[in-house]
């Protein structure tokens, strides 16, 4: 347990288990005590036997205690106590906290601001994770099953220096790709599928996050053709219109805008664009938001509204913009030319002083260049 201390200054303290050789043969090197002040940077290293006696001297005449809200049911008995004990030292001149206050706004908040060495880790997350990506649409063929283009996806991780993925991977192929959360990875991909993978690395503690949508086979079909195009044109104007004084709900607005009007043009949706964006009649085939904070969590933390009102783009700040469509079979009303048919397209950007910056590059995204990557993968087989 960490505990910042702030008086005249700012002293840190951390609670961590200390050296135990015996303990350490069966479950794993410890950094104890006496490493942790120069290792972490930590002023004073406590045992963590001493939590309960160090926080009340920690505590004493100290004013307000900042804790994580969201974790209130982990903190709430254990603070109550140390405040209920240092009660009854007022005696002895000593004082309990009165405040007990949410450390998560504070947090929260810092987090969503990227300083210049948070900005270089997202790059080389983002770039790890496309590489990821292309080595996926190098391995796959009609006949592998979704678990295999994962293992080659996330070896790709590996092999670029990230420890692990930062979410469960989604491989999806064919009808899976309707399946917004689908994780099992386990049928087997078909001629004639796109598979929709939707993954990222962690690096340094920092995720990317990228959907990249293919065609098994190498080429699209017609129907898939105008529906990726679709989405990928959403996509670039919901990334176009990224840049400080923006509202963040802008965004989704304008790939909504997008897609309806192209639902409209090939028949799937009938009747005015404004009255079928009033009516959420798009949420049949795009259910989800466009974009969410991206960071050391790949959905961060950061409220996007202030004062119920969508908060604006500062520099600094990463997003994802990732529209989809997702036509299933259970769609029984519509051409069946459309079924089965899941694509998202998935990118990470930073807003700039100037405007926004496309973390992600370095994939294939347009149609021809798809398929033209997929034929050199092909080739090279």
């Amino acid at each position: 347990m960490l505990v910042l201390l702030k008086k005249e200054s700012l002293v840190t303290h951390l609670f961590l288990r200390p050296k135990d050789p015996e303990q350490e043969t069966w479950q794993g090197r410890r950094l104890g005590l006496e490493s942790a002040c120069e290792a972490l940077s930590i002023d004073q290293a406590w045992s963590v036997d001493e939590l309960d006696e160090g926080v009340l001297e920690l505590l004493e005449n100290i004013e307000s205690v900042y804790f994580s809200f969201s974790q209130i049911s982990e903190w709430l008995d254990p603070v109550s106590d140390w405040i209920g004990r240092l009660k009854q030292k007022v005696r002895q001149g000593i004082s309990a906290p009165n405040k007990m206050c949410d450390l998560d706004d504070i947090l929260h908040e810092q987090r969503l601001f990227k300083s210049a060495e948070e900005i270089s880790r997202m790059r080389q997350a983002a770039q790890i994770s496309v590489k990821g990506h292309l080595a996926a649409m190098a391995t796959v063929l009609p006949g592998k099953f979704e678990f295999q283009v994962q293992a080659e996806l996330e070896a790709a991780f590996v092999r670029e220096g990230s420890p692990r993925v930062a979410f469960s991977s989604i491989v999806a192929g064919g009808h899976n790709a309707c399946i917004l959360h689908y994780t099992e990875n386990r049928d087997e991909i078909k001629n004639g599928d796109l598979v929709l993978v939707d993954a990222g690395a962690e690096w340094q503690g920092y995720a990317g996050d990228i959907t990249t949508t293919f065609p098994a086979n190498g080429k699209f079909s017609s129907s898939q053709a105008i529906l990726y195009s679709l989405v990928l044109k959403a996509q670039q104007a919901a990334i176009s219109v990224i840049q400080p004084g923006v509202a963040f709900n802008v965004v989704h607005e304008t790939s909504v805008k997008v897609l309806t009007q192209g639902l409209i043009d090939l028949g799937i949706l009938k009747g005015e664009l404004k009255t079928l964006i009033k009516n959420e009649s798009y949420k049949r085939f795009f259910m989800h938001g466009t974009g969410h904070w991206l960071g050391m969590d790949v959905h961060d933390v950061g409220a996007y509204k202030h004062n119920q009102a969508w908060r604006e783009f500062k520099p600094g700040m990463v997003v994802t913009v990732e529209p989809g469509l997702y036509i299933s079979a259970e769609h029984s009303d519509m051409d069946s030319q459309w079924h089965n048919i899941g694509i998202r397209i998935e990118d990470d950007i930073l807003v700039t002083d100037k405007g926004h910056e496309v973390l992600t590059v370095g994939l294939p995204r347009t149609v021809a260049e798809i398929e033209a990557q997929m034929s050199v993968f092909s080739a090279l087989r």
